[in-house]
């Protein structure tokens, strides 16, 4: 809808009706100036003339214009629910190269893990509404692909467009740790929460778990720890189809240690039921807030009326000096 935000400007638009209520003017009074009777018989006869026929509609309209613009017009947009106070959380999604392994199951159909991830974890961005989003990927190194951001769409889009080998092979879970800790807002006073998503154990990085969970303990940060793999893989081989465990490298106890030191929880993922049930507990234990306030976007529209009566006032000017213009051009 449209608002005014000065709505008592609209005051001055009979200004110039109150003209004709003056005094007329005394007509026997003597000229300022004489012009010489060859002026006053062209160029002054024929811009007296054109003003005197010159649309009265047009300039009251110029007029309403450029009051309209002066009250200033605004338009008020749908209301947007913005957070009191919410919690940060950032997800740190594993990019190895054992995120490809297939043995996972989405709508009937084997998918490999980071697939997996990407429609469920994208599900879980979708809900969380209260709360300010970041997304790290770590491989060899870790990286922020999202800082923290209200924006979930971005969130998901970003998680959507990551590919494996993307950061490299190995596992860098101390990286990804500290790299979530430097970058939380330790300026506002909000539940800080890292959730890991990992299927190894760390073999790569500048920094041990060990390390880096000291630094998220002093920093108030809760660790949510998923490891995600099945327990058993039909494999084809020579020899037959044979048994084994994918998930033989995921370190779970790390997994365990850092999630209990920072008051979190280590969860296991063997399949994609178990990661959407893990999700919806972290729904219950971190619950999404509710007590959200409601601003409604504002955007100036004063331009429009005021571009409008400028280019009408340009035109009117061009007009009055139209019959001058031909004259000069037929004298040359």
């Amino acid at each position: 809808m449209i608002n005014l935000l000065l709505p008592w400007v609209l005051l001055a638009l009979p200004i110039p009706l109150l003209m004709y209520l003056l005094p007329a003017k005394n007509q026997n009074q003597a000229a300022a100036l004489k012009m010489p009777i060859l002026i006053q018989n062209t160029s002054s006869e024929r811009f007296s003339a054109k003003t005197k026929k010159s649309p009265r509609i047009l300039l009251l309209l110029i007029w309403s214009l450029i009051v309209l613009s002066a009250s200033q017009p605004q338009w008020l947009g749908e209301a947007v629910n913005v957070p009191t106070e919410g919690r940060e959380m950032m997800i740190a999604v594993d990019l190895s190269g054992s995120m490809q392994v297939e043995d996972m199951q989405i709508n009937g159909s084997t998918v490999n893990r980071l697939d997996m991830l990407k429609v469920l974890l994208g599900e879980f961005i979708e809900r969380r509404t209260g709360d300010r989003l970041g997304l790290i990927l770590f491989g060899d190194d870790a990286y922020m692909q999202t800082p923290m951001t209200f924006d979930r769409k971005t969130v998901q889009q970003m998680l959507d467009e990551a590919v494996l080998g993307l950061v490299g092979k190995q596992t860098a879970i101390g990286d990804a740790i500290a790299l979530a800790v430097k970058r939380f807002d330790t300026k506002k006073q909000s539940n800080r929460v890292l959730l890991l998503l990992t299927d190894g154990q760390n073999t790569a990085g500048k920094i041990t778990p060990e390390q880096a969970l000291e630094l998220a303990v002093a920093k108030n940060i809760t660790i949510y720890s998923v490891g995600i793999g099945a327990d058993v893989m039909i494999q084809d081989s020579i020899f037959g189809k044979r048994r084994i465990n994918p998930s033989s490298e995921l370190d779970e106890e790390s997994l365990q240690q850092l999630a209990s030191k920072t008051g979190g929880y280590y969860f296991r993922a063997r399949d994609s039921k178990d990661m959407s049930e893990i999700y919806q507990l972290l729904d219950a234990l971190e619950p999404i807030e509710q007590d959200q306030q409601q601003m409604r976007p504002l955007t100036a529209l004063f331009y429009w009326p005021l571009s409008t009566a400028l280019l009408l006032s340009f035109l009117y000017l061009i007009w009055l000096n139209l019959p001058t213009i031909t004259l000069k051009g037929a004298n040359s």
